[in-house]
């Protein structure tokens, strides 16, 4: 079957105009039988500049729309509700007031987009540093997220900071982090949570997805199952990018033999 496409983004995101049905619909031309929209909702974001993002998602709104489009699309494809939550070790029952109001959802990825208040896609978060001591301080505060955050499925775009990283991908060294994504692996792992393939960086000029292939395979050595599949679109063009050509080498490279999707938040395993 085709790899399904669940980290999307629509005009309920701060950071894109799509529409939800041109979104389903490009979905459906390409032939796939589920999707999972995953807008963002970041509580407690520090905007960064003048004017920018906040990424506060209108939750009532959103949802009253993707029910409709769900009864509208249904003889044609399955259409699940997600969100993207922002995490952040100040915002811990925050996120468990949210998560608890809204039941809806049957599939939250937990992201970090911030960093004691910095957005690694700005520079200021690299100055004044080495580029090591940058990515080691994101894939900390992703530790301690997983340490006091319960309330997500997956854990999305792991190394999202070397995109940003003014060496790219040259900053990333997987030896010098690999004790904290053992870490934070044997977190996730413990708690039944899983991890995303997120192919947006093949897209913006990476030659990878995330994560890098050697977080991939620790993941799965330990014992990691539940991994899904992203282009982490912000337009339909961009829709299940490399996901019958990257993503499939890469999970069969690795011996998965499924990629999983979620329905009311429980793991649905489906074959490769």
């Amino acid at each position: 079957m085709k790899i399904c496409d669940f980290h999307v983004h629509s005009e309920y995101s701060d950071d894109s105009e799509a529409s939800l049905s041109s979104i389903i619909e490009k979905a459906i031309a390409l032939g796939t039988s589920k999707i999972c929209i995953t807008d963002h909702h970041d509580i407690d974001f520090i905007v960064q500049e003048p004017g920018g993002m906040d990424f506060q998602l209108d939750t009532d709104a959103y949802l009253d729309a993707l029910k409709s489009l769900r009864d509208k699309y249904q003889d044609k494809i399955d259409i699940r509700f997600g969100v993207e939550l922002g995490l952040m070790n100040t915002i811990v029952d925050k996120v468990n007031d949210y998560t608890n109001k809204y039941t809806d959802f049957d599939f939250i990825i937990g992201s970090s987009h911030l960093v004691h208040g910095v957005d690694p896609y700005y520079p200021a978060y690299y100055a004044n540093r080495t580029e090591t001591e940058a990515l080691r301080d994101y894939f900390e505060s992703i530790l301690e997220n997983v340490s006091l955050i319960d309330h997500y499925n997956v854990y999305g775009h792991l190394d999202y900071v070397v995109r940003y990283c003014p060496s790219k991908e040259k900053a990333f060294i997987f030896d010098d982090h690999k004790d904290i994504f053992e870490a934070i692996f044997k977190i996730i792992i413990q708690k039944g949570k899983g991890i995303e393939i997120n192919t947006g960086s093949l897209y913006k000029g990476m030659s990878y997805a995330h994560p890098h292939m050697e977080i991939l395979k620790l993941y799965k050595d330990m014992g990691g199952e539940i991994i899904t599949v992203g282009s982490d679109a912000h337009d339909p063009k961009y829709l299940c990018y490399g996901f019958e050509t990257y993503v499939r080498d890469v999970l069969t490279a690795l011996s998965f033999k499924y990629f999983c999707t979620f329905k009311e938040q429980k793991p649905e395993f489906n074959p490769l």
